[in-house]
């Protein structure tokens, strides 16, 4: 299938590892030219370089995109944004007594206002051109909160009530821009990785032993991998999605117990 973004440009935030360079490299497969922005050069340099060898233009900065420098080198970097996937670290797991004002202004920064001043710099521009994808990469724990978790709880929520508003907006919806959250639950990252670590050493066991107690909770009994989630966010960005805005897809491998 055609998903028609032929030499579109598009920039993925946190793009030199896991998820969003599963992005980058599902949307290079699909002629999408990519800015990729991350804070570690070699991995970033790797990613466009596979990205270029797909036979697109892949355009490196390094730097931290949850501050105004790094966003604006970023946004500098891109002759257009017609996609634009959000995506920061998330927050470390911990106990909400110990956090304090410090900790939550770090959680807001990278996962609330980092992405809303990215769609500040680019949707106007994208509604001009009649066509705009903005992918955020959020958490299943928007909709199962997980306890440990309490700083992404938040400020992921956050953006995503954010969100709720912005897609229905009809100077960007009836300008063919649509605005969708991507949820991923457990997938093979540095991040899932770090959070069973955590766990084992929290309660005193066997890292093997959590991690196959987290798998043996997905009904498919595997975590995810990032190939899949780029999958998903291509689709989301194609000329066949077009008619999906504002909502949140939840991709866990069957894991949230709900029905909605």
């Amino acid at each position: 299938m055609d998903f028609g973004l032929q030499g579109k440009w598009a920039l993925v935030c946190a793009g030199s590892k896991g998820l969003g360079r599963g992005c980058a490299l599902a949307l290079a497969r699909e002629g999408v030219n990519v800015v990729i922005t991350a804070r570690g050069a070699d991995a970033l340099a790797a990613t466009a370089a596979q990205a270029r060898a797909l036979g697109v233009q892949a355009i490196e900065v390094v730097g931290d995109i949850t501050t105004p420098e790094g966003r604006a080198a970023a946004l500098s970097a891109a002759p257009q944004v017609d996609i634009l996937v959000n995506n920061a670290g998330g927050p470390p797991p911990g106990d909400f007594r110990d956090w304090d004002e410090a900790d939550w202004q770090r959680a807001l920064t990278a996962n609330m206002l980092t992405p809303i001043a990215l769609m500040k710099a680019t949707v106007d521009a994208m509604a001009a051109r009649g066509f705009g994808r903005v992918v955020n990469i959020t958490s299943g724990a928007v909709k199962a909160p997980i306890e440990v978790l309490g700083l992404s709880n938040g400020a992921r929520s956050g953006l995503t009530g954010f969100v709720a508003g912005l897609a229905r907006d009809a100077r960007l919806a009836a300008r063919n821009v649509t605005v969708n959250n991507l949820l991923p639950g457990s997938f093979d990252t540095d991040r899932i990785r770090a959070t069973h670590a955590a766990a084992a050493q929290r309660q005193g066991r066997p890292l093997a032993e959590v991690q196959a107690e987290k798998i043996a909770a997905i009904p498919a009994r595997r975590l995810g991998l990032a190939e899949e989630f780029g999958a998903m966010c291509a689709f989301v960005c194609s000329q066949q999605a077009a008619y999906l805005t504002g909502q949140n897809l939840l991709i866990d491998g069957g894991a949230y117990p709900g029905a909605m």
